[in-house]
């Protein structure tokens, strides 16, 4: 599925699992040896707006979010409200700081509804430490160990995420990139490959699709 937006380059991907089960997404990872690695340098930029998010093409909720320079190095926040079948709404927060380079530093995410749950997730290197804090239990640590310290986080319902994938695409080289990717909701590593398409005028539509309102 593929979208375009007035001001970031993140829908002229072709991310072929985009936006479906984020077990998909690792499953369908292009793991052929002529994809070609991301290339190490990144251009993050200011960004900020809303996502409204469909599911067939009906709208359960809204993504605000914001992407900023701190420092040296730089924040993209947002927070998602979703409505399910019946009726219970549910709330993610999800908060992560990486360098300029787009190499992540640490994420935090929450999500209230029924119940409460919450992760730290601390990058060294290609290490990503994870402790993950459900209701009524106990913290429950692990640890990912990935093969370049420059990993994409893309999470549940927290969909900015793709934007910032964008930002490391090489533009430049284009053709088949593979990122290594940890979805922090599911305590899940993986890898996905993407590729340009060029321009496209129109979201279509998928199992979940997303719009972009002015910021």
């Amino acid at each position: 599925m593929t979208h375009a937006t007035p001001s970031t380059k993140s829908l002229s991907l072709a991310l072929t699992i985009f936006l479906l089960a984020p077990l998909a997404l690792v499953a369908q990872a292009d793991k052929s040896p002529k994809a070609r690695a991301a290339a190490p340098a990144a251009s993050l930029a200011a960004d900020k707006g809303t996502f409204r998010i469909l599911l067939d093409g009906q709208p359960v909720g809204s993504e605000e979010f914001e992407i900023s320079q701190d420092g040296r190095d730089w924040q993209a926040h947002a927070t998602s409200q979703i409505t399910t079948a019946d009726g219970t709404t549910i709330q993610v927060k999800g908060t992560l700081r990486l360098t300029a380079d787009g190499t992540p530093l640490r994420y935090e995410w929450s999500t209230q509804g029924e119940k409460k749950a919450g992760a730290l997730v601390d990058f060294r290197g290609g290490v990503a430490s994870a402790t993950l804090l459900l209701e009524n239990s106990q913290p429950f640590e692990q640890q990912f160990t990935f093969d370049s310290p420059r990993i994409v986080i893309l999470d549940n319902n927290l969909y900015h995420h793709y934007a910032i994938l964008a930002r490391l695409y090489d533009w430049s080289a284009r053709g088949a990139q593979t990122f290594p990717v940890l979805i922090p909701q599911e305590m899940t590593p993986g890898s996905i490959t993407v590729e340009s398409l060029g321009a496209v005028s129109a979201s279509r539509t998928g199992s979940r699709d997303r719009e972009r309102s002015a910021a």
